[in-house]
């Protein structure tokens, strides 16, 4: 389709995903939509700023106008497709799934940010603590999906691959070689049984938002941090502090060891590519 001079963004890939929809109704379609905003540069459209400047200015860290006209302007391309399946008569029988790759931007990153900010999470993007890496994970499956209902049960979008299969009750599916998700449909289902004893990360560089080289650990209510420049550990329970405020590491040293032994296990079973030391870095020079 052709762009439209001063066009918005979100509602250009919004009107290309209608039509997309519109062209493949008669038939099994993949739709992945997969948007600039609320990315960076920080802009929006400008009757939606002034929309929300207008408005008595929150108390907390949330409070960028320009960031809530982007958010707006998400929620209404997802409203668009919604109501195109609506209309089709095809919503009965579309799985829709919505969320987002890392947590909101909490820093200085160029124009009108800091955006936002994650309380009561820690940090942001870019970032090991549940600011940067806990997302929206929202999923509309009709006739299977109860509506409204939730899970505590922490997932992954590696998950993603397998449980789309399923869903789509495909067979034997070439994935050259181990997947590493599992299927998340039982808990979608809610037949319960279904179980994971941890979860990865592996962040190995530094970052615009001066996230460090590390690795992380998900086990239960349990969370490893390990940082790869110097191997400090950090140990938080999150169902006891969310936040991630109190590190157990001195407090629960045999649980610590545990999870950093099953982390780099995971690492050596991964191949993953581990940063290289610097052999002309001086520890407080220049």
């Amino acid at each position: 389709m052709g762009r439209k001079q001063g066009e918005y963004l979100p509602d250009r890939l919004a009107e290309e995903a209608v039509q997309f929809i519109k062209n493949n109704q008669d038939k099994p379609f993949f739709l992945y939509l997969a948007h600039y905003a609320v990315h960076i540069p920080i802009q929006a459209k400008k009757p939606m700023i002034a929309k929300y400047r207008a408005k008595p200015k929150p108390a907390g860290c949330q409070d960028n106008p320009i960031y809530a006209a982007m958010v707006e302007s998400i929620d209404r391309s997802v409203g668009r497709i919604l109501k195109t399946l609506e209309q089709l008569g095809i919503d009965d029988r579309t799985v829709v799934i919505f969320t987002s790759d890392n947590g909101g931007l909490s820093v200085q990153e160029g124009p009108n940010t800091p955006p936002t900010c994650n309380a009561p999470l820690r940090g942001g993007k870019g970032h090991l603590y549940e600011g940067g890496i806990r997302v929206p994970f929202i999923v509309k499956w009709p006739g299977v999906v109860e509506p409204g209902s939730t899970s505590s049960v922490p997932v992954c979008s590696i998950d993603f691959l397998p449980t789309i299969v399923e869903m789509a009750g495909l067979k034997n599916v070439e994935t050259n070689g181990s997947i590493d998700g599992k299927s998340i449909v039982p808990l979608l289902k809610q037949t319960g049984g279904w179980q994971r004893q941890e979860l990865y990360w592996h962040y190995p560089h530094y970052a615009n938002q001066k996230g460090r080289p590390g690795g992380m650990v998900r086990q239960g209510d349990f969370k490893l941090i390990e940082r790869y420049e110097d191997g400090t550990l950090e140990l938080y329970n999150l169902k006891d502090d969310i936040g991630e405020t109190s590190n157990l590491v001195l407090s629960m040293p045999n649980k610590a060891v545990e999870l950093r032994k099953r982390l780099q296990e995971w690492r050596q079973s991964v191949d993953a590519t581990m940063p290289p030391r610097n052999p002309d870095y001086k520890a407080g020079g220049s």
